[in-house]
């Protein structure tokens, strides 16, 4: 998982400086097209051992996890990387009241003490009442939703599915449904709010845009895998604090990138939100 937070803040380094070229529905589709790709590759070169069974929890695993890449693509575009991130690093919060509801973990008065500071964190970070929340807010929320519906998932299937196949169902849903949308795209008049899931298709021809792509694609990828594989072998929660340090490394990119340093509210959010997370960790360990 930290090596998988290291890659997943550099995923997002780089998936910001594509935008600049290209939308963030494009980014995902050829991201996951290519990661099918590299997924198929590995089972033929080792086939997996694993029965199977439970298709449409597969296929749950796939459509939550591609709304969470989608809300976390396009939050990067629009806000600094580091605050796009913290926001997605939610998804631990998350995990822990969806496993006490799907997987029957303890959930008791720390535990919800620590999830209360770090949903504090986020009304510092998006500065409700008046000051500054927006709807690319409310969207990187939801992509951290989404993004624990996904582990939790996983969690739920990790027995019965090889690990590439669950990530085969991730980036094949990713692939699909955005090839859909373009094809709707020309068709449709999108409400505003949902018009970053309709943009027209546009094939990139710049050898550095692809060379982004195509990177982007190997790293995610692995960065994908490696979640996988620790969600899949430990505590939901415990794994999700490790996750963590991805925060620090987005701040870090995002200011090499020009995004402004977050300011006094936003780092007290930031805080408190990996402070929840921690202490929801050291619950579970204990």
């Amino acid at each position: 998982m930290l090596l998988g937070a290291l890659i997943s803040a550099l995923n997002g380094a780089l998936t910001k400086i594509l935008s600049e070229h290209m939308s963030a529905l494009e980014i995902v589709f050829f991201r996951n097209l290519i990661g099918v790709f590299i997924i198929l590759y590995a089972l033929k070169h080792t086939a997996p051992k694993l029965s199977g069974g439970k298709f449409y929890m597969l296929f749950s695993r796939g459509l939550y996890g591609f709304l969470a890449m989608i809300l976390f693509f396009y939050t990067i575009t629009v806000i600094p990387l580091g605050e796009a991130m913290t926001l997605n690093k939610t998804s631990p919060l998350f995990v822990t009241i969806l496993a006490y509801y799907i997987l029957k973990e303890e959930l008791d008065q720390k535990t919800l003490f620590a999830l209360l500071i770090g949903f504090l964190g986020i009304i510092l970070i998006v500065k409700p009442f008046g000051m500054s929340i927006s709807y690319v807010h409310f969207l990187g929320i939801l992509g951290g939703f989404f993004a624990a519906s996904a582990y939790t998932t996983i969690k739920k299937i990790k027995d019965i599915y090889d690990s590439r196949v669950i990530v085969l169902s991730f980036v094949g849903v990713g692939t699909l449904l955005p090839a859909i949308f373009f094809l709707v795209a020309p068709y449709f008049e999108p409400p505003e709010a949902i018009s970053f899931l309709f943009p027209l298709f546009v094939m990139p021809t710049d050898i550095y845009v692809w060379t982004l792509i195509l990177f982007i694609a190997m790293i995610s990828t692995l960065s994908q895998w490696l979640l996988t594989k620790a969600y899949s072998t430990s505590n939901l929660s415990i794994i999700g604090v490790i996750s963590y340090t991805n925060i620090p490394f987005g701040v870090g990119f995002g200011f090499l990138l020009g995004d402004t340093f977050p300011d006094f509210l936003t780092l007290m959010g930031i805080t408190l939100i990996v402070l929840g997370g921690v202490l929801v960790g050291m619950k579970k360990r204990n």
